[in-house]
C-alpha cells in the first residue's frame, strides 16, 4: 500500500539573525520590499521586523543591478510586496550566503497525511507494509523519525525501535534531519 504524506509551511519561518537594535537573534519578514533606483542603477530589499524591539532590517535581494537586466515581473511583484516572492527569496540560498541568515522552522509547518489524524495500520489486517512518499513542500529540515512518530501515531522511541529492528526501512538517512523527499517502508 502506497501512501503520500506532505510537509507544508504554515507561515513564513522566523530569520535566525541578530538585530542592530537589541541583541535579539530573531526577525520576521514583514513581507514588504523596498526599492531604490539610482539612475539606471536599483538596490532592492526585503524588510524585516525584530522580534524583540521592532527594529527594521534590510535584507539584500538586488544589489546595483541595471534595471534592464531584472525581468519585469520580477520587478512587478517586487512592487505589489507579493507574499510568494517573500518565501521563494527566504528559501534562496543566495539571499541567505549574502545576508548571513539561517531560518528557524520550528512551529511554521506541519504534516499533511492526507484525511485522517494518522497512519492506522490495525484498520487494515491484510496489510503487512506500508510504503509512504514524503514530499517536502518548501525544503524544510525535519527529522524523519519525528515525522514517522506523528504520521504514525506511535511514540519517537517506539519509532527509534522499529528503525533499530528493520522494521522501519529506507534509502534516506532517517537519523539527523533531512530537507528533500524521501520514501520509507513500514513493516509490521
Amino acid at each position: 500500500m502506497l501512501k503520500n504524506w506532505a510537509v507544508v509551511p504554515t507561515c513564513l519561518p522566523i530569520i535566525h539573525r541578530r538585530c542592530h537594535g537589541c541583541a535579539s537573534q530573531r526577525l520576521r519578514a514583514s513581507g514588504k520590499f523596498r526599492v531604490n533606483a539610482n539612475h539606471k542603477l536599483i538596490d532592492t530589499w526585503l524588510l524585516a521586523l525584530c522580534t524583540e524591539c521592532g527594529e527594521t532590517a534590510k535584507l539584500t535581494v538586488l544589489e546595483r543591478m541595471t534595471v534592464r537586466t531584472i525581468p519585469s515581473e520580477l520587478l512587478d511583484r517586487l512592487h505589489a510586496n507579493d507574499p510568494g516572492l517573500t518565501a521563494e527569496l527566504l528559501q534562496d540560498p543566495d539571499v541567505q550566503h549574502r545576508n548571513r541568515f539561517a531560518l528557524d522552522w520550528t512551529g511554521a509547518w506541519r504534516l499533511d497525511i492526507g484525511g485522517s489524524d494518522h497512519l492506522d495500520l490495525d484498520l487494515d489486517l491484510d496489510v503487512i507494509e506500508v510504503e509512504v512518499e514524503v514530499r517536502n513542500a518548501a525544503r524544510i529540515p525535519v527529522r524523519p523519525a519525528r515525522l514517522i512518530a506523528e504520521g504514525s501515531g506511535l511514540s519517537r522511541a517506539e519509532v527509534d525501535r522499529l528503525i533499530t529492528e528493520g522494521k522501519v526501512i529506507s534509502a534516506a538517512r532517517l537519523s539527523g534531519k533531512l530537507s528533500g523527499d524521501f520514501t520509507f517502508t513500514l513493516k509490521r
